[in-house]
């Protein structure tokens, strides 16, 4: 049996998702035999797609399965990214290095590269990023840069509220942000967010931008060592795929109006860090202040005791919320 006939019973059972649909009525839509739908059943239970069966009754495609499919994806884009190169990976070591891979292949264009698990997930400081398969979303949307790099800053901060409104939109719930790229549910971290820049060494520019963004949605069992501070948002009825593109048609539109003053608004009003005592670490001296604002540029304004005050920009900090 070809492979059309797999992709055809899944889109089937798609278009009924949480009924049944008999073998014969698949077989006969499709001119099959029903034991050519019965392997294709099988293949699309192995590849993650949770289907039941039942005699006289027939396969249904319950609602809470969750499989990454770039098809999928496009198809809950906006219509202006309709055209947005999608890929999917079944396990890559990461999205970040594999987007690296692409550009240092040739890669010229924005594409979006999803992998259902992770071999070697990082965060930010060389941390790693717990990445088990299929129960979260990792992702990275590579773009192409033509601006300099100082304005490749503003991207971690529009990510930050790319993620924030897609998934508050979807699942109604409140999130907050950690300064300068964590995303928290009720005070546990649920999304990381690693900008890196791929630059021309002749012109020094940057030629491409790469947002990686990690969101645990239905990870449940995190290792001793993150167990205490990570969450997942355990949504009914939001597939990853619905996520995935709401996260990236936020993050386009947000990308193509960089430093937007309601970005920024957005950013403050969800910070967790703002009007807090935090303590950051510099040349490896650990210094105390208060966060009081955060500047246009996403940089976080602190004010000593003494009354001074300094912007900290990414990257040259670590911070700890007291």
């Amino acid at each position: 049996m070809g492979h059309n006939s797999k992709d055809d019973i899944l889109d089937i059972l798609k278009a009924n998702r949480g009924e049944d649909v008999s073998g014969q009525k698949l077989a006969e839509t499709l001119g099959i035999s029903r034991n050519a739908v019965w392997k294709a059943v099988h293949k699309l239970q192995a590849e993650g797609h949770r289907i039941e069966s039942a005699t006289n009754r027939g396969y249904r495609l319950r609602s809470d399965s969750d499989v990454l499919q770039a098809d999928d994806i496009i198809a809950c884009l906006d219509d202006a990214h309709k055209d947005l190169d999608v890929r999917v990976y079944a396990c890559v070591d990461s999205t970040n290095n594999e987007a690296k891979r692409l550009l240092a292949n040739g890669l010229d264009h924005a594409a979006l590269l999803l992998a259902e698990e992770q071999t070697g997930g990082r965060g930010r400081m060389g941390r790693a990023f717990y990445s088990p398969k299929g129960t979260g979303l990792y992702m990275t949307l590579i773009l192409p840069w033509a601006r300099s790099l100082a304005d490749a800053v503003h991207i971690t901060t529009a990510a930050s509220v790319a993620v924030v409104r897609a998934v508050e939109r979807l699942t109604g719930r409140r999130l907050s942000i950690k300064w300068v790229n964590d995303v928290y549910l009720d005070d546990k971290k649920l999304c990381g967010i690693l900008t890196e820049a791929v630059s021309d060494f002749e012109t020094g520019r940057a030629q491409s931008v790469i947002v990686g963004i990690g969101v645990n949605v239905s990870t449940a069992d995190f290792p001793a060592e993150v167990r205490q501070r990570a969450t997942s948002l355990f949504t009914s009825g939001v597939t990853r795929n619905r996520m995935a593109a709401a996260i990236t048609d936020e993050l386009l539109r947000a990308s193509a109006h960089l430093g937007d003053a309601s970005d920024i608004a957005f950013y403050k009003a969800h910070s967790m860090v703002l009007g807090k005592a935090v303590t950051y670490t510099e040349n490896g001296i650990a210094r105390q202040a208060v966060a009081v604002d955060i500047d246009e540029t996403g940089g976080l304004v602190v004010r000593h005791a003494d009354g001074s005050e300094r912007t900290l920009h990414t990257g040259e900090i670590t911070l700890r919320v007291v």
